[in-house]
């Protein structure tokens, strides 16, 4: 079994390899996966250095902004030298320094609904790091027609959020939540967010992407989990699916 993978992927990755529920099978997983992550702020910069780390196969990074000085507390893979370069680029760079053996594509561009859906469809798993509303609903979307996992993710002030979305017909997915809120144009520019908290919503996307790559562990479908960071508190709450919701809902079928 242990030649499914080269010596060094087993010296690299031991310590997960020695997992019961993950071992090599789990490890093979993730090495063939694809994940694509929309956003290289802070919850993408999390997020990405351990699925590279932990040894997803492919990532696809999008994002057409640039690394400023106010970036820099939280998105931990940039640094002041990386001021006024694509995030995209700032990111590959450290990202191949944590594991040259990843193999990484950047979009620096926002892509309309065929380009977007066209990546998506070609990813076993896409992480939600975005900081805007439409972005959200266009993600989802396309994500529920590609039938492609969606975890999403959300960090403002001392807030976090993770919720995963398997995009199938029985579990709801990101519109169904949104419709509850409607329209929140609030984001840390105006806000502001604690440097700590992106880290630990875009470390928990990236523990539940591997989940779903890999099989193991529950994965808390339907749900969503909500971090209160100045009181260090979590809570769970069920997402009921929404029966008129235009992208899932069975007035769609």
């Amino acid at each position: 079994m242990a030649d499914r993978l080269s010596e060094y992927q087993r010296k690299r990755y031991t310590r997960q390899l020695l997992l019961p529920s993950f071992g090599f099978d789990g490890q093979e997983q993730l090495a063939a996966s694809t994940v694509l992550i929309l956003g290289v702020g802070g919850l993408g910069c999390a997020a990405a250095q351990y699925l590279c780390t932990a040894g997803v196969g492919g990532l696809i990074l999008v994002d057409d902004d640039s690394v400023e000085l106010s970036n820099l507390p939280r998105q931990v893979l940039h640094g002041e030298s990386d001021i006024g370069r694509l995030k995209v680029a700032s990111a590959l760079d450290t990202l191949q320094y944590l594991n040259p053996a990843a193999v990484i594509e950047t979009v620096a561009q926002r892509l309309d609904d065929a380009a977007l859906l066209g990546k998506i469809e070609n990813c076993n798993a896409v992480l939600d790091c975005s900081d805007n509303l439409a972005t959200r609903r266009q993600l989802n979307r396309l994500c529920y027609r590609a039938q492609t996992p969606l975890v999403s993710g959300a960090a403002i002030r001392f807030e976090g959020q993770v919720a995963v979305y398997p995009m199938t017909a029985s579990a709801p997915c990101y519109e169904c939540f949104s419709q509850r809120f409607g329209e929140q144009p609030l984001s840390c520019v105006e806000s502001g967010v604690l440097a700590p908290l992106v880290g630990i919503v875009g470390s928990l996307q990236a523990l539940e992407a591997i989940k779903l790559l890999s099989g193991v562990g529950t994965v808390p479908v339907g749900k969503l989990m909500l971090f209160d960071g100045a009181y260090s508190q979590w809570q769970t709450f069920q997402l009921p699916q929404w029966a008129d919701c235009p992208v899932c809902g069975s007035s769609t079928d």
